[in-house]
């Protein structure tokens, strides 16, 4: 006898976008890794991705403008599907209990995602790719525009990566596993401006975020560690200098 309901199975994993959108966002990524390229093998900045003598502020609000700009474009994508951003993030706090819950996964998460990429620095070895120091911030304004740039790196990078892309990803294959590992490439080549070793140490970190995302089923603790992790790094680095 026939049936108009769908299999438990079937319905597990929607696409949030449609399958023009999720092409467009592709080859949005496909021509970051071509400039990540072109930064790593352009003839001139000698060792360094960008000139040492260099006004970083307007590229980072550059990088602001276009996390903010993907996000956006997610956002027209999925509400043709009726869901909401909060609904791809996975809602709100209803409670201090769900902060507090978040922030006592994150702290470990925190210290996995560190070990795992010393780890990964250890194994991999030496990088021949050109540095991306240049990038980091050195005076107190640009530490504090690196922070906005953090903040919003750990919101919409996760948004895009581990709400929008991984999601997308189960749709099509009906696999959360291979949507967390196809996430974590396309996050880690997106990368690619920093040079290959790096670009495979965050594909690998890509996965352990989109991992934390399909256990918790919400993006909030991964925000707070990608933003955390982010705003360490470009800090420490400016203190040191």
């Amino acid at each position: 006898m026939g049936s108009s309901t769908t299999p438990a199975n079937a319905r597990q994993h929607q696409p949030v976008a449609s399958s023009g959108h999720f092409a467009f966002m592709l080859l949005i990524q496909a021509g970051l890794v071509g400039y990540g390229f072109y930064l790593q093998h352009r003839p001139e900045n000698g060792g360094s991705v960008l000139p040492q003598s260099r006004n970083i502020l307007p590229f980072y609000l550059s990088i602001i403008a276009l996390e903010w700009a993907l996000v956006a474009t997610v956002r027209g994508a999925i509400r043709n599907k009726g869901i909401t951003l909060w609904e791809l993030i996975g809602g709100r706090w209803k409670s201090w209990k769900d902060a507090f819950l978040d922030v006592a996964i994150c702290v470990p998460f925190i210290a996995v995602w560190e070990g795992s990429a010393w780890l990964m620095h250890r194994v991999l070895g030496p990088d021949s790719a050109r540095s991306v120091d240049t990038m980091l911030p050195r005076s107190a304004i640009e530490i504090a525009l690196w922070i906005v740039v953090s903040l919003s790196a750990g919101i919409c990078e996760e948004i895009v990566y581990r709400g929008y892309f991984q999601k997308q990803f189960a749709a099509y294959t009906n696999s959360v596993a291979a949507a967390v590992v196809l996430q974590g490439i396309v996050f880690g080549v997106g990368h690619s401006y920093q040079g290959m070793k790096q670009a495979a140490i965050i594909t690998v970190l890509g996965i352990l975020y989109g991992c934390l995302a399909a256990w918790r089923k919400n993006l909030r603790v991964n925000m707070m560690s990608h933003a955390w992790s982010d705003i360490w790094s470009g800090w420490l680095s400016g203190v040191l200098r």
